[in-house]
């Protein structure tokens, strides 16, 4: 992200602008994953009005160079001040509708980013080159399972949910049971 043409006007506003912005809505679905996400256009409905109010305004400006997607966001306030970054990938098809998709990404996911707005990367696939495998969650028993096998061999919970990368036995997800229920086995037979 350059700064270099930053004005304290601008950090005020875009301090306000944060304190005024609502996350965007997941309001759109994705057939192949069936799930929702955030398009642009919710990105953009979320953030423009509050920009404005705040005497803020966002320009981005996509290129395609070298078999490479970019999208340049700047952030302008009308002090004068602005910031911007560039964000780049490569689409996943080199036609025009995977490079259309590509900068559609990077258009709201740069946006998100410079405007403080949390929205969900559910269609990131789209995207990407490989699609990995999106598992379900494990089932209130599996997890109820779970709960009492990590009190019964005295295994810290909050450990146990920092070594999967969840907050709660119930984020777990089955190809997560599956390396658990492993884990378990082994754990099981040094004890016995």
């Amino acid at each position: 992200m350059n700064i270099e043409h930053k004005t304290p006007e601008l950090f005020a506003a875009l301090s306000k602008m944060q304190g005024e912005v609502e996350n965007a809505i997941k309001g759109s679905l994705n057939p192949h994953f069936k799930s929702k996400y955030a398009d642009l256009a919710e990105v953009l409905n979320t953030v423009r009005p509050v920009l404005a109010a705040n005497g803020l305004s966002v320009m981005q400006s996509p290129s395609f160079d070298g078999g490479v997607c970019h999208v340049t966001t700047t952030l302008a306030h009308s002090s004068g001040g602005c910031i911007y970054g560039t964000m780049s990938c490569i689409p996943a098809k080199q036609d025009a509708q995977g490079i259309g998709a590509a900068t559609t990404y990077l258009r709201r996911y740069s946006l998100a980013a410079i405007c403080g707005v949390a929205q969900e990367d559910d269609d990131g696939q789209t995207a990407a080159h490989s699609s990995t495998p999106t598992y379900p969650l494990i089932t209130s028993g599996e997890a109820a399972r779970i709960k009492d096998s990590i009190e019964s061999l005295g295994i810290d919970e909050s450990a146990f949910l920092r070594h999967y990368g969840v907050k709660s036995i119930a984020n777990l997800t089955t190809d997560k049971l599956a390396a658990i229920d492993k884990a378990f086995i082994a754990k099981n037979k040094q004890t016995t």
